[in-house]
């Protein structure tokens, strides 16, 4: 018996894989979806508007091509499968239809024959409950790809209720009844419904972050919500309803109602008013208007209040009963009216189709266009849509009134009218008008136009300046009439732009209302203690204030730093001065422009005599007559080099000081070197303007910078080298009794022009800061007096 059990469910299992591997290759499967040509979240009002229109179109007896009689069954199964809530469910979960599903009902559900139960049998583990639980949410399983891609989408029209649970979950079996109950009404109130099986769907189960079965959360806009009380149908039911915004539905009485009515004008939408005797708003007009709510304002009229009487007296309403009207242009009388005690789904699903529109609303948005004026399709029948180009000025009221007065006689249903201002859509205006003429205001103006692709192609035709008198209502009924006999009488073709979004401004407002909800789920959540789930919120509240708190932190460090840096001691004298690690290399300057003090007696002695160990002063030598000029160049000259704190920058005037000057260079160890160019009887006529001295103060030494001609060179030497140079044909001068000869670079400096004797200070800069320059040493600085005598006795 024992082998019986065993051999017999694996021989069932072989025999139902194999036909279903046949089904699945017997042919391409039927997409009901595709077939009619509607979405996935289409009514069945709309599905079955457009199975009367494509069977009339399609049915062989009036269709002659060759492919008609397929396409007319291919229809007739779509929408057999579409029209069935059973099978259109299958479907959309499956992607199977009975033709290719005739052996399967789904992963869940164990194979059954009579009282034999595969999954019973072979394990003998007596699960029924288990199994029928399982058999029952097969029909609501979800997977990550589904969910995504339908789901999440369809959560913009109706709320979700997803449960999540797993094969062994035993509290998943008590909350079985209260949740079976709670889907059949949710279910006809039009409310979706999901079951998560973790074992199976690990990775939807962490999308949706639920860690523990069971679990019930609700989707709504793409938001995820989680239910935290105790399973029971009213809290279920209140749940569902708190899922929905708050602001969908307005109160209506008879202080409000013309308010109400008359704002279509505004939010350009019908307006649609329910009437009931229940104190609150129904879950099911609540859902409704969630469906809606981009094409519709909804309002409700409590018939129990004293404040309703006049609005109930004044549209004659019955208090038996639940009343739902709607309002478009005319406020006065209801555009459509439904009337029913047991109001359903079915049925104002239907009744908010036919009337999502105005008679002739403003085009304010591309969706707008897309849905009022569709692009034509092969399967479908042509579409022109009749636009009315005009200004929201008083002066044109009276031909907009007229335009609405004729789109509400229409009956056609292949015209829409619709009208746009030409100050808000100006891109779409300038390519339909006829008139180009941008210096007067130009008159309204009517077009009929029909697109052909997504892109924007159009076919269009201007009919006439309108001004809302009877031969333009005639005219362009004259048109019409012609353009269902002849469509080529649209002679013009363009590639319309996009509409701009009028309604843009309002996201402020939408953004307002968003964080209010994001912040009442945030406080929901701390409150029930849903720190699973508030985790990567706080993680990242954290790690932003840390990362700002360290930023700053080391911000104030290093500002501090900068300000309080020690001063350099004298053991780093030496670097300082064979290499400064303040060069301009290494710190830039900070001002923009160079500070340059007079060597005076009162400086003398801060400046030179006790300067700090490891600061240089660079100090230009100049005259009255050339102070202006070389004082440019210099600074010009020295600017990268400020960025140092170990240099000083000064200046020497020789028509005060020029004692000193021949003090000092007399007093250095190797003045023959320095007087190597110069005649000995012109040493004390000699001309130090443009000379610039580098003097160590702490360590009684300097360099010596001396004009030298910027010229081209013959030999490639530099002014260092030529001192050397002219050193050693000194000394040999000196053994032969024959005076040395100057040389060229030496005598070009007495003819230098005072612009160019700074030419090199740059250069001479860098040597400087690498230490490679010659430095001469003093004994003692010499003393520095106010006014030389000679030049006094000069003077006089």
């Amino acid at each position: 018996m024992a082998e019986i059990k065993m051999s017999l469910p694996l021989a069932v299992m072989v025999v139902i894989y194999v036909l279903e591997l046949g089904a699945t290759h017997a042919g391409p499967e039927l997409d009901p979806y595709q077939t009619l040509g509607v979405t996935r979240s289409a009514s069945q009002a709309e599905i079955k508007n457009v199975y009367k229109r494509l069977a009339r179109e399609w049915h062989p007896d009036k269709n002659k091509n060759p492919g008609s009689e397929d396409m007319f069954i291919k229809i007739t199964k779509s929408y057999e499968i579409l029209s069935s809530k059973d099978k259109r469910a299958n479907y959309d979960r499956y992607g199977q239809t009975d033709d290719t599903q005739p052996y399967g009902r789904g992963r869940y559900s164990g194979y059954r024959h009579d009282n034999f139960n595969f999954e019973e049998s072979f394990f003998n583990f007596p699960f029924n409950s288990k199994n029928q639980r399982d058999f029952s949410d097969s029909k609501y399983s979800l997977h990550f790809n589904q969910y995504v891609n339908d789901v999440v989408p369809d959560s913009f029209r109706r709320p979700y209720l997803i449960k999540i649970t797993s094969d062994w979950c035993f509290n998943c079996i008590h909350i079985e009844p209260v949740w079976k109950e709670v889907v059949q009404e949710m279910e006809t109130l039009g409310v979706g419904v999901g079951v998560v099986d973790v074992g199976y769907e690990r990775r939807l189960a962490n999308h949706l972050g639920a860690h523990r079965t069971p679990s019930i959360l609700g989707v709504i806009n793409g938001k995820v919500t989680f239910f935290h009380y105790a399973v029971a149908k009213e809290h279920l039911r209140q749940f569902v309803e708190d899922l929905l915004p708050q602001r969908l539905v307005e109160w209506v009485s008879d202080k409000n109602n013309r308010q109400f009515l008359n704002s279509w004008h505004e939010v350009n939408k019908p307006h649609v008013l329910l009437f009931d005797q229940v104190p609150v708003v129904p879950l099911l007009y609540k859902l409704a208007a969630f469906a809606y709510k981009d094409y519709m304002q909804f309002g409700y009229v409590d018939q129990g209040l004293s404040e309703t009487v006049n609005l109930q007296r004044q549209f004659n309403i019955n208090t038996y009963a639940p009343t739902m009207l709607v309002f478009k242009e005319n406020t006065e009388n209801p555009a459509d009216i439904i009337q029913t005690k047991g109001m359903k789904k079915q049925i104002i699903d239907e009744f908010m189709s036919n009337n999502k529109f105005l008679l002739a609303p403003r085009l304010v948005n591309q969706k707008l266009f897309d849905e009022l004026c569709p692009v034509k399709q092969f399967h479908r029948r042509r579409k022109y849509c009749v636009l009315l180009i005009t200004r929201d000025d008083e002066s044109f009221s009276s031909g907009n009134q007229a335009f609405l007065s004729f789109a509400s006689g229409n009956t056609k249903e292949v015209v829409r009218f619709a009208y746009v201002y030409q100050q808000l859509q100006q891109p779409l205006c300038n390519i339909l008008m006829s008139s180009k003429d941008s210096t007067q205001t130009p008159p309204p103006q009517v077009v009929i136009l029909e697109r052909r692709n997504a892109a924007g192609k159009a076919f269009f035709k201007p009919v006439t300046p309108w001004n809302g008198s009877e031969e333009d209502k005639q005219l362009l009924v004259e048109e019409l009439e012609r353009l269902q006999k002849d469509p080529s009488i649209l002679i013009h073709d363009a590639m319309l732009p996009e509409l701009n979004n009028e309604f843009a401004s309002m996201f402020v407002i939408q953004w307002i209302y968003a964080s209010y909800d994001y912040l009442s789920e945030v406080i929901d959540d701390i409150l029930h203690n849903n720190w699973r789930e508030m985790m990567p919120l706080l993680s990242l509240i954290f790690s932003a204030l840390f990362i700002l708190f360290g930023t700053v932190v080391v911000q104030a460090f290093s500002d501090s730093s900068d300000e309080n840096s020690p001063k350099p001691k004298a053991k780093d004298g030496s670097k300082t001065e064979n290499g400064s690690p303040d060069g301009p290399s290494s710190r830039p300057p900070k001002k923009n422009f160079v500070e340059v003090t007079e060597l005076t007696d009162i400086t003398y002695i801060s400046n030179l005599v006790r300067l700090r160990p490891g600061h240089m002063n660079i100090v230009l030598v100049l005259t009255d007559a050339s102070k202006n000029l070389l004082l440019s160049k210099f600074a010009k000259e020295v600017y990268s080099f400020t960025g140092s704190l170990t240099l000083h920058f000064s200046f020497l005037n020789t028509d005060k000081h020029s004692e000193w000057m021949r003090t000092l260079l007399a007093s250095a160890q190797d003045a023959a070197q320095i007087y190597a160019c110069e005649d000995n009887e012109a040493n004390s006529n000699l001309d130090y303007t443009g000379y610039v001295l580098a003097l160590n103060g702490h360590k009684k030494y300097f360099c010596l910078f001396k004009p030298v001609y910027t010229g081209e060179d013959p030999d490639g030497k530099t002014p260092e080298d030529e001192s050397a140079a002219s050193v050693r044909r000194s000394r040999a001068a000196s053994r032969d009794d024959h005076p040395p000869r100057k040389s060229s670079r030496c005598r070009s400096t007495s003819t230098l022009q005072i612009h160019h004797k700074l030419d090199r200070l740059g250069l001479w800069m860098e040597r400087l800061m690498e230490g490679t320059l010659p430095r001469y040493y003093i004994p003692a600085w010499p003393g520095l007096h106010k006014i030389t005598p000679s030049k006094k006795m000069r003077a006089a």
